[in-house]
C-alpha cells in the first residue's frame, strides 16, 4: 500500500487553495437521489470517499460523472438495496437511507463502516425516521426501512454526545418529502448541514432553521433538479494551519471560511500563532515560540474532534503540559502511540491526552489508523528532523485532496511511494 515519505525540518511556505468539503459533499451527493431530473454539484474534492458514493449511487441506479471537480448525477429509477461490499467501507454512505426511503417508499442498506475511532451507533437514525411512520428492521447487517407514506412529525436527535450530523442530515432529507411538517429539536448545527439545506431548497425544499438546534421542514411532493458549489473544507483548512505553525512557516490559505473556524483559530491565538484574516483568505505567521493549550473536543460551534489530532501533533512543539480531552469518539488517540516512535511524550488518562512538549523529536515509520489521525502523523513528520515514513495513506486519500502535491507546493519534501 502507498506511503509518504517526508524529509522533515523545513518551514512551509507559499500559497494553497482549499478544496471543497468532504464532510458537506457526501450527504449533498445523496440527496441528489430525492429527484428524477439530473444535478450538478461545483467545487467536488477528488477523493477515494466521493469516488466510492459515486459507485453507491450507480449501484441503485443513478448515472454518475465526475469531471474537474463538477459532478453530475441523475437518478431517474432507483434500486432500493443498496450494495454491500461498497457500503460497508464508508460511514457516510449511511445518509442514501432517508433519500431511499422518501423517494421509494423502502430501503435496504446495510450498516456502515468507516474510520475505527469508536462506536457511531445509528440509533438516532432510526428513531428520527420511525418517528416519520418508517417500520424498521435490522437483519443480516442491512438495514430495512419501509413506509406507505412518511408523516411530518417531532423528532429530538440529542445524543450521549451531543446531536447527530450525519442522524440530522438523514431526517431533513427525508422530511422534504413528507406529508405535512417535520419539526428536529437538537439537530446539528455544523456548516455542512447548512450547506445540504441551502443544496436542498435549491431543489424546491421548504427548511427554515438549519445552522440552528430546531429546524422546520414542510414536506413538498417532489423536488427539481439544481445546481450548487460545496463550501470550504474547514477541516483542511485547519490542517494546513497548524501544519505551518508547526514547521514555522508561513502559508496563506485561500477560499476558506473563517467563520467556520472559529474555536480552531482561537486555539491557534492562544498557542501563539499570528493570523490575519482577508475576505476568504488566512495567513498564517507562525516564527514565533508555541505555547502549550488546553482544549476540549464538542460539538460545533466548539472545538472539532476532526481538528483533534493535528492539534496533538503541533502540541509536540509547545513548551510545558498541553492537555487535549476527547469528547465525542471514546477511540480517537489511537496516534498517540505512533507519535512516540517520532519521540512525543503523551499520557493518555480516560478521555485525556496530556503532552509534554518541547522534547526533541526524529523521523521514523508509523503508520496511520484513520483519516485525521494520518494528518496529524503528517504535520509531525515535516516538523522532525531526518525522514519519517507514513504508512497506510488510503486514508489520507479519502479527506484530502492530493495533499503531497499540496505541501510540495509549499516547500515541503514529501513523496508518495507504491507499497507492496
Amino acid at each position: 500500500m502507498d506511503s509518504f515519505i517526508i524529509q522533515g525540518g523545513r518551514p512551509l511556505e507559499g500559497e494553497i487553495e482549499i478544496s471543497g468539503s468532504k464532510n458537506a459533499v457526501l450527504p449533498i451527493l445523496a440527496a441528489t437521489l430525492l429527484t428524477k431530473e439530473p444535478c450538478v454539484i461545483r467545487r467536488v474534492p477528488n477523493l477515494s470517499d466521493v469516488h466510492f458514493m459515486g459507485k453507491i449511487l450507480q449501484s441503485l441506479g443513478a448515472s454518475f460523472t465526475y469531471e474537474q471537480g463538477v459532478v453530475t448525477v441523475q437518478a431517474r429509477r432507483l434500486k432500493a438495496r443498496g450494495d454491500y461490499d461498497l457500503i460497508r467501507k464508508m460511514r457516510g454512505s449511511i445518509c442514501i437511507l432517508g433519500p431511499l426511503l422518501a423517494r421509494s417508499g423502502k430501503a435496504s442498506v446495510s450498516m456502515p463502516g468507516g474510520c475505527v475511532i469508536g462506536t457511531r451507533p445509528i440509533d438516532l437514525h432510526l428513531k428520527g425516521l420511525r418517528a416519520l411512520g418508517a417500520a424498521i428492521t435490522i437483519k443480516e447487517g442491512y438495514v430495512h426501512a419501509k413506509a406507505d407514506a412518511l408523516l411530518g412529525s417531532e423528532v429530538f436527535l440529542g445524543g450521549r454526545v451531543g446531536p447527530t450530523v450525519l442522524g440530522t442530515a438523514n431526517i431533513m432529507m427525508a422530511a422534504t418529502l413528507c406529508e405535512g411538517v417535520t419539526v428536529i429539536e437538537s439537530a446539528a448545527c455544523e456548516p455542512e448541514i447548512t450547506d445540504l439545506a441551502q443544496f436542498l431548497v435549491a431543489m424546491g425544499a421548504k427548511i427554515q432553521g438549519a445552522g440552528s438546534p430546531r429546524m422546520v421542514i414542510t414536506g413538498v411532493k417532489q423536488l427539481h433538479g439544481a445546481e450548487h458549489e460545496v463550501i470550504p473544507d474547514r477541516i483542511e483548512a485547519a490542517t494546513y494551519a497548524m501544519a505551518a505553525a508547526a514547521t514555522g512557516g508561513e502559508v496563506t490559505l485561500h477560499h476558506m471560511r473563517c467563520d467556520h473556524l472559529a474555536a480552531v483559530l482561537d486555539k491557534l491565538k492562544e498557542a501563539g500563532v499570528r493570523l490575519e484574516a482577508r475576505g476568504s483568505s488566512l495567513k498564517i505567521l507562525a516564527g514565533g515560540t508555541i505555547k502549550a493549550v488546553d482544549v476540549s473536543t464538542q460539538p460545533y460551534t466548539g472545538y472539532p474532534t476532526d481538528a483533534q489530532a493535528q492539534l496533538m501533533a503541533l502540541m509536540l512543539k509547545a513548551e510545558g503540559l498541553s492537555i487535549i480531552t476527547e469528547r465525542i469518539f471514546e477511540s480517537r488517540f489511537m496516534h498517540a502511540n505512533e507519535l512516540a516512535r517520532l519521540g512525543a511524550d503523551i499520557a493518555i488518562e480516560g478521555p485525556s491526552a496530556i503532552i509534554r512538549g518541547g522534547l526533541p523529536l526524529s523521523g521514523a515509520e508509523v503508520m496511520a489508523s484513520d483519516l485525521r489521525a494520518s494528518a496529524a502523523l503528517v504535520i509531525a513528520g515535516l516538523m522532525c528532523p531526518g525522514r519519517t515514513q507514513v504508512n497506510r495513506i488510503y486514508h489520507l486519500d479519502r479527506g484530502y485532496e492530493s495533499m503531497d502535491k499540496k505541501l510540495r507546493g509549499l516547500g515541503a519534501r514529501v513523496k508518495r511511494t507504491q507499497g507492496r
